[in-house]
């Protein structure tokens, strides 16, 4: 957009007419291929952490009905989120206006740690602005420069008394302006009169008669309407119903495994975000079921590559990789230097690294670049064990490689060759799930319930399990939130998180205390049933045409259960076929059932203190 404001000769002369430079300023112009901002110039609104999460378009064409749009579910500040040591604060009535005063130099000599911050018309003080005004401790003056009009004077007096309400003591003042808005008098003055206006603000001081009659007044705005894209009407979703979605959307099967991949997929907007390494043998379906759940997840945040080259990451910018879901297909495709800048970007949410680049004399010189990794990921590898050391703060699942789950998948494109299931169907349940996701918020989770759930001692590496519990439990309550208590800005888990987080994470649990990684797991549990006695043996030629696996996978099963003792050779030769015993018949199913019902009798507490307390303080509802 910005490059079509350089080439679009119209739109440079209405910036220029609006005494706009869009050399200095963050302006794009959007003609006729962005929906909802046709014949606009475009202002980015912001998070955070600086990323463009929203726009704001103003119509330059004079016999528009509308002149002002913002995208559906409008969120974000424009320029910025202020930086934390703001002192004094310009709130400006329109985008236009803030980024008049925006590329005026020397407009903060005079007054220490100046920010500016734009409101959405004279009704346009969102909660965005009231979290900010709360959070900058240092701040000491807010300057409310409205429209020099009657709606403007009025929306001043009452954006006084909120602004009193949620900060008392701020000392809160304005300008007087010599036209009617900041942008008409930087159009018919010079800059420097600004400088003045701003030395000459008066401080605003109402008395308590005016107060009781501004309070809850509705006045008309002098600006035109703003409308808006429609927004789509979305309802809550249980986990549950989630779950349908994705198996809608032609995800088969493996009901525990493809939630999870979903729930930690989804936490690409959180600033806690999850990750998972899918692992599979070849050919199991490990990469087609990542990138099946990233089509779940709306595409303008989805990043998938097939390889990573090894320096690529570090040429991102600081915040493009912020706020993604990033898919890689072949984790066993990336190079050592590859693997080392995402396992940092992973652990540390961050890259850092010397460069040497030329300034505007052609002089060579270092700088300091860092790149963000506040992403989710999905990966998928056939050698789990390399990376579950390797890469912190993932989560290892195993794909489905049994024969039942190969005659679901084998059904299931039947009736879609039959046409029983149709692609509007897939489709219609991948826009509710990507529509559901956009429109969460994001709020702060806090799990009362945190200090008394303990994972059982045979798990192998607790205390990175126990983060991932964690984890879990509040991505689950963040999907949960519109049927959470919420207060200051925060919700709060409840038992049912607690349940749905057990249920869901099980498999991943057990996967952390076994030495056997996913599939191997899977091969061996088979290949015991089809023994059935530890002094049977047999051959891989057998175990070959039983189980219907390739002679190369039995082979690399047969030689890790080898090497961890689980079974022996027992005799043959090499040229006719060597026989083996099982060696170590482990009672998994016994496991299971222990590390679960641990978890469960935990939870089944949790509820009988709950309905047994007598005073309601500590209770969800008091907090």
């Amino acid at each position: 957009m910005k490059s079509n404001l350089k080439q679009s000769k119209t739109a440079r002369e209405y910036t220029e007419k609006r005494a706009l430079d869009y050399q200095k300023l963050e302006i794009g112009y959007n003609g006729r291929t962005y929906k909802g901002l046709v014949n606009c110039i475009v202002f980015p609104l912001k998070d955070p952490n600086h990323k463009i999460v929203s726009l704001y378009g103003r119509s330059i064409k004079a016999e528009a009905e509308n002149k002002h749009y913002y995208l559906k579910d409008r969120k974000g500040l424009y320029p910025r989120y202020p930086q934390i040591d703001t002192q004094v604060l310009i709130l400006t009535e329109s985008i236009i206006d803030c980024a008049s005063l925006l590329q005026i130099e020397n407009l903060n000599s005079e007054i220490k740690n100046l920010s500016l911050l734009s409101c959405y018309g004279v009704n346009g003080f969102t909660q965005e602005h009231r979290e900010v005004i709360r959070t900058l401790k240092e701040l000491e003056e807010i300057i409310i420069a409205f429209d020099n009009d009657q709606a403007g004077k009025t929306a001043t007096e009452k954006l006084q008394i909120e602004i009193n309400e949620l900060r008392k003591g701020l000392k809160i003042s304005t300008i007087e302006l010599p036209n009617k808005d900041i942008n008409e008098t930087l159009q018919l003055h010079k800059p420097e009169i600004f400088t003045q206006l701003l030395e000459q603000r008066k401080e605003l001081i109402l008395s308590p008669d005016k107060e009781e009659a501004i309070k809850g007044k509705e006045f008309n705005t002098s600006i035109e309407p703003i409308k808006q894209e429609p927004q789509a009407k979305t309802e809550y979703l249980s986990l549950n119903q989630i779950n349908g979605l994705i198996g809608a959307s032609g995800i088969i099967g493996e009901e525990n495994t493809r939630l999870l991949l979903f729930i930690i997929a989804s936490s690409y907007k959180t600033q806690s975000p999850l990750h998972a390494i899918v692992q599979g043998s070849s050919g199991s379906g490990k990469t087609h079921l990542i990138s099946k759940i990233a089509q779940l997840i709306p595409q303008e945040d989805v990043l998938k590559f097939t390889r990573i080259t090894e320096s690529s990451l570090y040429n991102w910018g600081e915040w493009d990789l912020v706020g993604k879901l990033m898919v890689i297909e072949d984790l066993d495709g990336l190079k050592e230097e590859a693997l080392y800048s995402l396992r940092e970007l992973i652990s540390n949410q961050q890259l850092s690294s010397s460069v040497s680049i030329k300034d505007k004399k052609g002089n060579i010189k270092s700088t300091h670049k860092k790149v963000r990794g506040v992403f989710s990921s999905l990966s998928a590898t056939t050698k789990a064990e390399v990376y579950e050391d390797n890469i912190s703060r993932s989560f290892i699942l195993a794909v489905d490689e049994s024969t039942q789950q190969s005659k679901k998948i084998i059904q299931y494109q039947n009736r879609k060759y039959a046409g029983e299931v149709s692609q509007n169907q897939e489709k219609q349940a991948k826009e509710k799930l990507q529509n559901y996701l956009r429109n969460l918020q994001q709020v702060e989770v806090i799990n009362p319930y945190a200090t008394k759930l303990e994972l059982p001692e045979e798990v192998h590496k607790i205390r990175r399990l126990n983060q991932m519990y964690q984890s879990i439990i509040r991505q689950i309550t963040y999907l949960n939130q519109r049927q959470r208590k919420y207060q200051d800005g925060k919700i709060y888990t409840e038992i049912e998180d607690l349940e749905q987080a057990t249920e869901i994470l099980f498999e991943s649990i057990l996967l952390k205390i076994d030495e056997l990684d996913g599939s191997l797991r899977q091969f061996y549990e088979r290949l015991k049933k089809h023994i059935k006695d530890k002094n049977q043996e047999f051959t891989q030629r057998e175990i070959r045409q039983a189980l219907n696996i390739s002679k190369s996978q039995l082979q690399r099963y047969i030689h890790h259960l080898l090497e961890l003792d689980y079974i022996r050779q027992s005799g043959g030769y090499t040229n006719r076929g060597l026989r083996y015993k099982i060696d170590y018949w482990d009672n998994y199913q016994k496991l299971r059932n222990r590390i679960k019902q641990s978890l469960y009798e935990q939870i089944e507490t949790l509820k009988t203190n709950k309905i047994h307390q007598e005073s309601p303080k500590g209770s969800l509802e008091s907090i």
